[in-house]
This record gives C-alpha cells, sequence and structure tokens, in this order.
C-alpha cells in the first residue's frame, strides 16, 4: 500500500470514530476506499472544522465562497444528501479544509512561533485559491491558483494526494521564465511530461511575484518531501531556493493553541514534532 493509500484509510478510520463519538452528521463513500463527508449541523458548526476556524470562515465573505466548492466525484462515490450536492471541504481527506482549519482559526497567525516557522510578518488575512496568474509567453497568463497566500508567502498545502500532478513538457515550456528559473535537464521527467508540475508552477508565480514559497504537507508523506527537494535543488535564482521551504503538518501544530492542536491529533493524527 502506498504512503498516501495509508494516510486516507487512517485518516478516513479517525474521522469516522470522531463522527461516532460526537453523533455528528456524516456519510460513508461507497467502495474498498473509505471516505467520511461531514456535513453542517447546529448553530453553526460543522464536523470537519474547528468550531473557531468554522465561525470566522463564515464571517468572511471570501473565505465563505469556497464552502461552496462541489465535490467533484460525488455523484458516483457518496451519497447525495437533500439538497443533491456535496462539497469539497466536507470531505475528511482535503487538504483545502485542513489547511482553513488552521488559518482560519482566529489567533494563529498572531503567535510569533507561526509567523516564524512562516517566514512572513504580520499583515493582511490569507487569500484561499489565489490567482497567481504566473506569466506565460506572449504576454498571457496561467488562470491555475496557489492553495493560499499570506503576506509574501505562497503556500501549497497537501494531504493526502498522490503526487503534484504531471504536465506535458511543451505545455511547461509556454511559461515565460520557466528557463530562467530552472534546470530543466535536472528535474524529475519523463521522455513527455515533466513531473511535479504544480511545485514547478508555485515557484515560477513566487518568481514572478517577489514571494517565497512554502510546501505544506504531513510528515507521513516522505514521497512527497523527495519529490519537493528534487524540484527544489534545480531552481537556478540562489536567492528564490532560499526562499523556498517545506513544513510539516506536525511541526506547525507545536506553534497552534493547545485547543486546535488536540483537535488535529484526534482527527487528523497529526501530534507536533
Amino acid at each position: 500500500m502506498s504512503t498516501a493509500a495509508q494516510l486516507r484509510w487512517e485518516l478516513a478510520e479517525r474521522a469516522a470514530l470522531y463522527a461516532r463519538v460526537r453523533s455528528l452528521p456524516h456519510c460513508v463513500s461507497y467502495g474498498p476506499e473509505k471516505v467520511i463527508c461531514f456535513e453542517p449541523y447546529g448553530d453553526g458548526l460543522h464536523g470537519n472544522f474547528y468550531p473557531s476556524s468554522y465561525r470566522a470562515v463564515r464571517t468572511n465573505p471570501e473565505w465563505r465562497r469556497r464552502l461552496v466548492k462541489v465535490h467533484t466525484t460525488a455523484r458516483r462515490s457518496l451519497p447525495l444528501p437533500d439538497n443533491g450536492r456535496r462539497r469539497e471541504l466536507d470531505s475528511c481527506v482535503s487538504s483545502d479544509a485542513l489547511l482553513m482549519n488552521v488559518f482560519c482559526h482566529p489567533s494563529v497567525l498572531r503567535r510569533a512561533r507561526v509567523m516564524q516557522l512562516l517566514g512572513i510578518e504580520l499583515g493582511p488575512a490569507p487569500q484561499f485559491g489565489f490567482r497567481a496568474r504566473v506569466p506565460l509567453m506572449r504576454d498571457r497568463f496561467d488562470q491555475t491558483e496557489a492553495d493560499m497566500r499570506v503576506g509574501n508567502l505562497l503556500v501549497e498545502a497537501k494531504l493526502t494526494e498522490s503526487d503534484f500532478q504531471r504536465v506535458a513538457k511543451t505545455r511547461l515550456l509556454l511559461y515565460r521564465d520557466f528557463l530562467a528559473v530552472f534546470d530543466a535537464e535536472g528535474l524529475p521527467q519523463t521522455c513527455e511530461h515533466f513531473c511535479s508540475y504544480q511545485l514547478i508552477r508555485n515557484v515560477l508565480a513566487a518568481y514572478s511575484r517577489q514571494c517565497s514559497f512554502c510546501v505544506l504537507l504531513d510528515a507521513r508523506r516522505p514521497d512527497l518531501i523527495e519529490a519537493w527537494y528534487a524540484v527544489m535543488k534545480c531552481i537556478r535564482p540562489v536567492e528564490l531556493r532560499i526562499a523556498c521551504k517545506v513544513l510539516t503538518w506536525q511541526e506547525l501544530s507545536g506553534a497552534l493553541p493547545a485547543s486546535l492542536q488536540a483537535f488535529l491529533a484526534e482527527k487528523y493524527g497529526i501530534e507536533k514534532s
């Protein structure tokens, strides 16, 4: 079993127990690879979210829009609710939900240790699904999103995703700064594809916007950590390479409020390191 599959299994088991103990409304996916999807309940609560974080999400119009993002595989893998739709952030394996649980908490970005780990100063509220507009050739721009921007930092968050995706070499060569930023021959690749496309794209976004970049992932995913280092060593500009980092949820957990730490430990198995 791959590390991604092992982690998905563990998170589903933890989520099922978490839901049963608290009698939370939820459903279980069809098929052998179980996933738990939670639902809103009570007066502004949701089983997949820490209460303080969820209240903050619901009161911020930009953040609240993320809650309605449709779960793309729900119709074939999950029983439908009364309203006919499942949401992506309802899933127990959603890295976006985990990201918002942490960074929408009212006190997290006021904690000096968190700011130190991220390498940022107190600034504007986080932006989720940030459109980085990475420059392409002929004055065009990539329309894909970074998971989060906070201050001068772009963040790519991962949990149980299998990899960082791959892309046809011809497509990546359309990026204006690709050959200036990367040693293309050293990047992980096949005959027709470059691997870890999401990482490469985010580094290019950081370069064009003069930002730093952090990959935030689980310590139980050494495969993703190795994939990131394989990309990072191919960054040509030294200042940009220094501005790129990896941080695990476990490392970050130790800097969070104690009650949020307890939530992450119970629901996700994320223990401070």
